[in-house]
């Protein structure tokens, strides 16, 4: 891809992109007052532009989290370093499409984190760049070819309730527990406040035609600092639900397999320790893959995994006569926020809701999505809890499979749901945070085949020995949804939204967002605080 090299102050106008051109447009047409307002609407769409161009870290999150969508994944070769992909785009002819190219060619090229980049503002207009076309041999970042397909509304809709209809429902009985009936309120309430944050996502990217992610909308916000805060906790949200899928797997195969013992060199291993390790050499090939796209299909299948644990359930409960008996407190408030923690895991999705947005074919229609998405998982948390709690009661575990009794079919089928779900998972949430140091790592200095290896081995045997150190499946996840989540889904929103749009946000708007930010902070202290002292109490 070649671009003129010379580039004067008096040629940046013309390098509008052609979303920008098109808006400029439209505001004039609606706009005949003079032909000032059409330069001042140019203007501030110049001004408000983002440049995706400018290398800083990370660059492989959009095709990395575009993978757990799975109904539209790029092909992905992984441990396999390439050349230039310059040639690729060459016959692009807007500065727009010329954009998108470089975004996977020459600022994966380039160093990701350096000290004039730390420093620097956020351009107020797009430049295009030079691809080098001899450049350096990367990991595969540069494996992540850019996808021209777009996404529907109802691939749009299933996307969207794939990424908040995980492993948080199993656990949604067990919150009943801690929080009592009435925290099923505090569900409802969580719905909203994350649904209505997820909009003010969608409207930070459309602040900007570059904006395409997550770390973008942090970067615009806050310059690089914000991006790279952004980008250090949803990656530690992702490494932490692995953790989870650990736990999550042993308990599930220490259920079928309760018997399991084994004694080597003198150190005794129980079942849950036996099929944590099992469960990590298991997952450990899929994270080396070089092809990710069949297990990007197959993470579809998460839906349809929690439909089928949520329906044997309900078979468990009608058609295998466990029946339903109302028992438990209306309201406990010592426990209230490790309930509050699960809650909160449960819809934080917002790390992909900005890849959803970009990816539709029509985004204009990203709030059906949300609302559909919310309210399905609502319906599908909310029957999953009242059931399961009226089945088992103050009996409940911290996973509902764990309660279901081994002897009929419906159990074991949702065991093994639970078990295999996760598995077919794991890579897919681990590949964004082995790409992310895998961009740190100086390129030409070691082999790229044989760092990627070493990088994902120890990253997947340190999730081994987190789970082995903290097997609590719910203080785990009240942990992770009272801290991160809380961060991702509702106080970082409406910070970069207030930093974005501040001056053209109403006085409503603007204590919308505080009063928010308030509920976010104060769940996630005393959240945070409650989970930590529980783990704190079961280790010792």
């Amino acid at each position: 891809m070649k671009i003129d090299e010379d580039l004067g102050p008096d040629r940046e106008d013309q390098f509008q992109t052609d979303d920008e051109e098109n808006q400029g447009e439209r505001f004039c047409q609606s706009d005949s007052d003079s032909e000032s307002d059409c330069m001042d609407s140019s203007q501030y769409l110049s001004n408000n532009s983002f440049d995706v161009t400018t290398p800083s870290w990370p660059q492989s999150y959009r095709k990395s989290i575009d993978l757990l969508t799975g109904t539209t994944p790029p092909s992905v070769n992984i441990l396999k370093g390439t050349g230039s992909m310059a040639g690729k785009t060459s016959s692009l002819t807007s500065v727009y499409k010329r954009r998108q190219g470089s975004e996977v060619d020459s600022s994966l090229s380039s160093p990701f984190i350096s000290e004039q980049s730390l420093g620097k503002e956020v351009p107020s207009f797009i430049l295009p760049v030079k691809s080098s076309a001899s450049s350096h041999s990367r990991f595969s970042v540069n494996e992540l070819a850019p996808s021209d397909q777009k996404a529907s509304l109802a691939q749009s809709i299933l996307n969207g309730t794939n990424v908040l209809c995980g492993i948080g429902l199993l656990t949604m009985p067990y919150a009943i527990k801690e929080g009592g009936w009435l925290s099923l309120i505090i569900l409802s309430l969580f719905g909203v406040i994350c649904c209505y944050t997820g909009i003010l996502l969608k409207n930070c990217l459309e602040s900007s035609p570059g904006l395409q992610t997550y770390p973008d909308i942090g970067q615009a916000a806050f310059g690089v600092g914000g991006r790279l805060v952004i980008s250090m906790v949803l990656y530690v949200e992702l490494y932490a639900s692995c953790v989870e899928y650990v736990i999550m797997m042993s308990d599930n195969l220490s259920t079928l397999f309760p018997n399991m013992y084994m004694n080597f060199a003198g150190i005794h291993l129980d079942c849950h320790q036996i099929f944590s390790i099992t469960a990590t050499l298991i997952v450990l090939p899929t994270v080396w893959l070089r092809d990710l796209s069949l297990l990007s299909y197959l993470s579809v299948g998460g839906v349809g995994a929690s439909i089928i644990v949520a329906l044997c359930l309900l078979w468990t409960g009608v058609i295998d006569k466990i029946g339903f008996h109302p028992t438990g407190t209306a309201l406990d408030l010592a426990n209230l926020p490790v309930a509050i923690g699960i809650y909160g895991f449960g819809f934080s999705g917002h790390s992909v809701f900005p890849n959803i947005y970009s990816s539709m074919k029509e985004p204009s229609r990203f709030p059906t999505v949300l609302i559909t998405s919310f309210i399905f998982c609502w319906l599908m948390y909310t029957g999953a809890a009242i059931c399961g709690f009226l089945m088992f009661g103050n009996s409940i575990e911290s996973q509902y499979t764990l309660n279901m009794p081994a002897q009929f079919v419906s159990s074991k089928v949702a065991v093994w749901t639970a078990v295999v779900n996760p598995m077919t998972k794991y890579a897919l949430v681990m590949m964004p945070v082995a790409l992310s140091l895998e961009e740190l790592v100086p390129s030409g200095r070691f082999s790229s085949c044989g760092v990627s290896l070493i990088i994902r081995t120890l990253l997947v045997t340190s999730t081994l020995a987190v789970a082995l150190a903290v097997p609590f499946f719910g203080f785990v996840m009240a942990l992770i949804g009272s801290l991160l989540a809380m961060l991702v889904a509702v106080i970082f929103p409406c910070v970069c939204y207030l930093s974005i749009l501040h001056e053209r946000l109403t006085k409503l708007q603007i204590a919308a967002c505080l009063f928010t930010i308030g509920v976010g902070v104060l769940f996630a202290c005393v959240g945070t605080y409650s989970a930590i002292t529980r783990i704190a109490g079961k280790l010792g």
